[in-house]
């Protein structure tokens, strides 16, 4: 299978994940965007979604889908997202996209967090894809030398984008995240930082894998 054909293997797979009846959280990305595409299919089984990002937002219109407000729903029962990197206890980084914070605002509003990604992200130590933090632009260069000096790598600014929400990213290079958990309440604790990209305080409650030989469950 190509790396499209897995990612589309588990977005078909993700959807017996979704309830009748219930809000659906859907993520940011390549892989969410072919999960989006397989949630059109059963649009008339569902209460409707919130969305992470604008470009989901408008995907999931186009196929006809309500979008609410995460404040004027009082709970999501399952979100579908993918990731840039997870290792075998479902820790993740996310946010190559740019959509972090509201990724990880939808997780955090859910009960479930079903991971959907290919092979080639499933890694023994995470680091290799940069690390993503969104900051406030006015503390851009606080907080790169605060990366610095507290988890080490090297600071980037993602040049010519702005987040949802008007912020910076900062693309923290040559980490090798042994800790995630304590990594991300190291970042958490800089001031400026709006959030990074670690998922490890609240992992992925499944990883559904695409794989040569299909679609693998890690729980």
């Amino acid at each position: 299978m190509t790396q499209d054909e897995m990612k589309q293997a588990v977005a078909k797979a993700a959807i017996e994940y979704i309830e009748a009846g219930t809000i659906v959280g859907v993520g940011t990305g390549s892989t969410a965007n072919f999960f989006i595409d397989e949630l059109a299919k059963i649009k008339h089984k569902i209460d409707g979604t919130v969305a992470s990002s604008e470009a989901s937002a408008e995907r999931l219109k186009g196929h006809g889908i309500e979008v609410f407000d995460l404040n004027s729903v009082s709970e999501i029962a399952v979100y579908v997202d993918g990731a840039d990197e997870s290792n075998k206890f479902l820790h993740l980084i996310k946010g190559g996209g740019g959509a972090l914070t509201r990724e990880k605002i939808v997780a955090a509003a859910s009960k479930k967090f079903i991971c959907i990604a290919d092979e080639s992200k499933l890694v023994d130590v995470m680091g290799k894809f940069p690390l993503p933090i969104e900051v406030i632009p006015m503390a851009r260069s606080l907080v790169a030398r605060e990366i610095i000096k507290q988890i080490g790598g090297e600071p980037v600014l993602r040049e010519g984008f702005t987040t949802d929400n008007g912020n910076i990213i900062l693309d923290v290079h040559n980490l090798e995240i042994m800790e995630p958990t304590r990594i991300e309440q190291i970042l958490n604790n800089i001031t400026g930082v709006v959030t990074n990209g670690l998922f490890a305080i609240k992992p992925a409650t499944v990883l559904l894998l695409g794989t040569q030989d299909g679609v693998k469950t890690i729980t």
